[in-house]
């Protein structure tokens, strides 16, 4: 069952997502040659309990972290860590969620780390537009595999493949609830958008192909031809004006 969410819920949701909003904000201005995952997982942590809100991966499924930390190859889920250390040229992908109140939010972003190639900066550049693609869709009425169409279609247009093994997630009262979004699919399918659907919207595009493969941790996902990956999320509410974005400043 999807839920539809009330004015009041979807107040709260905007408050956990603002919060969210402001995380990546703080992460993204201490990303740098030589700065490690784990310190930047600390910094996010750190503002998260400062504002009364709990790190909403940590501990999820027993991930140890409050971010996910995916650098240059890898999709999405990489584990911060101590002597995994940005280097000049790097992107990486820094994705976070809080519960506050009861109610998650969940965004990410793919930010370069000193001067990266054109290639790399082209392909984080397009991933955003998906997203920004998907969100112009979203509207009461429409069908949501119109808004997956859309993220193929932009992302393909540009020789890009769209990650298939994950995918977006309805949002709410629980970290992952109904319905999940694909970022492929036929334009004009899927179910009815409704008002007070909350959909957190997350293209993976991937600069090769779309395989991927789960490293021995058991939760980071890598492109099998290693190459680039970028990642972008937002969340938003279906309002009958049309899609808010919740985890915008």
């Amino acid at each position: 069952m999807i839920a539809l969410r009330s004015k009041r819920e979807i107040a709260k949701l905007r408050a956990s997502n603002q919060m969210v909003a402001e995380v990546l904000q703080l992460v993204k201005k201490n990303v740098c040659p030589g700065v490690s995952t784990a310190a930047l997982d600390k910094i996010a942590e750190n503002e998260i309990v400062r504002q009364g809100a709990r790190p909403a991966f940590k501990g999820y499924a027993g991930f140890p972290a409050t971010l996910c930390t995916s650098i240059n190859y890898e999709i999405v889920h990489g584990i911060p860590s101590k002597k995994r250390k940005l280097k000049d040229g790097d992107i990486i992908s820094i994705d976070v969620g809080v519960c506050q109140d009861g109610y998650y939010g969940d965004a990410a972003i793919t930010v370069p780390v000193g001067d990266v190639s054109p290639e790399a900066d082209k392909l984080m550049q397009v991933t955003e537009t998906c997203l920004a693609k998907a969100i112009e869709c979203a509207y009461p009425g429409e069908r949501l595999y119109t808004l997956s169409h859309s993220v193929q279609k932009y992302a393909e247009d540009h020789g890009y493949s769209v990650v298939r093994d994950f995918v977006g997630h309805g949002i709410g009262t629980e970290l992952h609830e109904l319905p999940q979004i694909p970022n492929y699919g036929k334009s004009g399918t899927g179910l009815i958008l409704k008002t007070g659907m909350v959909l957190a919207i997350e293209p993976m595009i991937n600069l090769g192909g779309h395989a991927v493969q789960v490293l021995a941790d058991g939760w980071t996902a890598i492109t099998k031809d290693h190459k680039l990956s970028a990642h972008f999320e937002h969340t938003i509410a279906i309002t009958a004006a049309g899609p808010e974005i919740l985890s915008q400043l």
